[in-house]
């Protein structure tokens, strides 16, 4: 007896919320070096900002409608809370260490670091275009890293500008 393999093709039907989600991410981002002072990105225009982008992205029923072609699968959804929650071991293991000692530089580039791997397995969830999104945006935070001698703002805005032009790509060219 031969078994054949059910394979079905993920639909990505929440790119354009997604690119949404990204411009006001990095919106915020960008707002938050401007007025960062000592924090380098001001954590509470950061945080502040983070929430409100979030509920108008991924909470907001009418927006939502609007971007979406359809529902996530139950897989999608799965990937959804795997990569959030990798986001969140990985900022406590890369930037958690830095905290105790309030190496701002540190803190910022391991936040972004683990935001770039987690875009990773978002390939699930939105397609090819996170592959290369959070490629982009770990090779950024690894530049930090790298050249210390660089003030650490250049790499956040770099990343901040990265997540925005994916974004506006997102909800405009990608079929």
């Amino acid at each position: 007896m031969e078994t054949k393999a059910v394979t079905r093709k993920l639909e990505f039907n929440n790119k354009r919320s997604c690119g949404l989600w990204l411009i006001l991410v990095g919106a915020v981002l960008g707002v938050s070096l401007i007025f960062g002072g000592k924090f380098i990105a001001n954590p509470v225009i950061f945080l502040a900002g983070y929430y409100a982008s979030f509920y108008i992205a991924n909470v907001n029923k009418k927006i939502r409608a609007k971007l979406s072609d359809g529902p996530a699968s139950p897989f999608q959804i799965k990937m959804i809370f795997v990569s959030i929650a990798l986001l969140f071991i990985l900022m406590f293991c890369i930037a958690g260490p830095f905290i105790p000692s309030w190496n701002w530089r540190m803190i910022w580039l391991g936040v972004n670091l683990a935001t770039g791997i987690h875009f990773l397995p978002f390939y699930f969830v939105h397609g090819r275009s996170m592959i290369v999104l959070g490629t982009v945006c770990t090779l950024i935070a690894a530049g930090g890293y790298i050249f210390s001698s660089v003030p650490v703002v250049i790499f956040l805005a770099a990343d901040s500008i990265m997540k925005i032009c994916f974004g506006i790509w997102m909800i405009n060219v990608i079929p």
